[in-house]
């Protein structure tokens, strides 16, 4: 099974946050093929431009905790961006992370990681508890 971890998915492993789901805690700890998106790296490092998020460590540390825990950077490739753009999004769902976050597990075959409800308007699998 080849899996996305949504942004606030590892960001709760990371800090040891009890909002992860129990099952979304044993994929990460066990799974081979998980992914993270290089858009959730970019919107953490907006959030903690903003003052909306704090991590407690250095931003460029989040990569080397990444590998540590076996996850691979998932990059944006052509194939992603063309697909965002032919894929018709509700309006009530603006946000432009969760959106690319559908369109790389489509586009990847990757079951998504994530307690958002809201991803199951589309045509991905999504596991959480």
């Amino acid at each position: 099974m080849k899996s996305l971890l949504d942004t606030h998915a590892f960001l709760w492993y990371l800090l040891g946050d009890a909002n992860l789901g129990i099952k979304a805690k044993d994929i990460i700890d066990t799974q081979e093929n998980l992914y993270f998106s290089i858009v959730s790296l970019w919107e953490i490092a907006i959030k903690i431009n903003i003052g909306k998020l704090q991590i407690y460590r250095p931003i460029e540390d989040l990569s080397k905790e990444l590998q540590s825990i076996n996850i691979q950077i998932l990059p944006i490739i052509n194939k992603d961006i063309e697909l965002y753009s032919a894929l018709t999004f509700p309006s009530n769902h603006r946000d432009p992370f969760d959106r690319m976050l559908i369109v790389q597990a489509i586009n990847h075959s990757l079951i998504l990681i994530s307690r958002d409800v809201k991803f199951d308007a589309y045509p991905i699998q999504r596991l959480w508890d």
